[in-house]
């Protein structure tokens, strides 16, 4: 008997922790987008983080197994 993981949910699963690795990154970022004169490089960090996210996304969703998906998710989750 072998186990079937639901890959819908565990994506979802993924997702949410891709999440909530991104929000980590971005706290501190949001507090110094708001100091003038560290937004700039702060709005340059925030996009970086975005970029990351979004291919991380996409690699998520293109993965097609459990054990493709386990070595995508964020550190510490």
């Amino acid at each position: 008997m072998s186990i079937t993981v639901d890959m819908t949910k565990a994506k979802v699963i993924a997702h949410d922790a891709r999440r909530v690795s991104r929000n980590k990154q971005f706290a501190p970022l949001d507090v110094k987008v708001t100091i003038p004169a560290e937004k700039v490089a702060a709005e340059a960090a925030r996009a970086v983080i975005r970029t990351n996210d979004a291919a991380l996304q996409v690699s998520m969703d293109a993965a097609s197994d459990a054990a493709a998906l386990k070595l995508l998710m964020p550190a510490g989750e």
